[in-house]
C-alpha cells in the first residue's frame, strides 16, 4: 500500500485542503481506489474516488450536485476524477466489482467513523 505522503502529492493537495473541501460539500467519507494506489498510476491516470455524503445536511443530492463536486475536485486535484457514492458499490449486484473496490479502497478522509454507506 502506497503512503499518505506520495497519496497527497499524487492528489496534488495538503490534508487541509482535502478537510475542507470535504467539509464544504457534507462529506463524511471519501476513499480512493484503483490506479493511484498503485505502482502503475502515471501522468495521464485518473483518480478513483468513492464518497460517503452526509444526507442529514443535503437529504436531495441530485446528478447535477454531485457531477459539480466531481469538477471542483478536479480543478483541485488537475485531473480527471471519478467520483462514485460507496452505497452504489456497496448495493452492486457485480459482487467481483464490489469486492475488488471495497477490498482495495483506502480511506483519506473521515469526518467520524461510518460504519455503513
Amino acid at each position: 500500500m502506497i503512503d499518505k505522503t506520495t497519496i497527497y502529492k499524487r492528489l496534488n493537495l495538503t490534508p487541509e485542503q482535502l478537510a475542507a473541501f470535504c467539509n464544504q460539500h457534507h462529506i463524511l467519507e471519501l476513499s480512493l481506489f484503483g490506479s493511484i494506489l498503485r505502482n502503475d498510476f502515471k501522468a495521464d491516470s485518473d483518480i478513483d474516488m468513492l464518497v460517503v455524503f452526509d444526507h442529514s445536511a443535503i437529504p436531495h443530492l441530485s446528478l447535477m450536485d454531485l457531477v459539480g463536486i466531481e469538477y471542483h475536485l478536479e480543478d483541485m486535484v488537475g485531473r480527471k476524477v471519478d467520483l462514485i457514492e460507496k452505497r452504489s458499490i456497496v448495493d452492486s449486484a457485480n459482487w467481483i466489482r464490489r469486492k475488488n473496490i471495497l477490498n482495495t479502497a483506502q480511506v483519506i478522509y473521515a469526518s467520524r467513523p461510518v460504519l455503513s454507506a
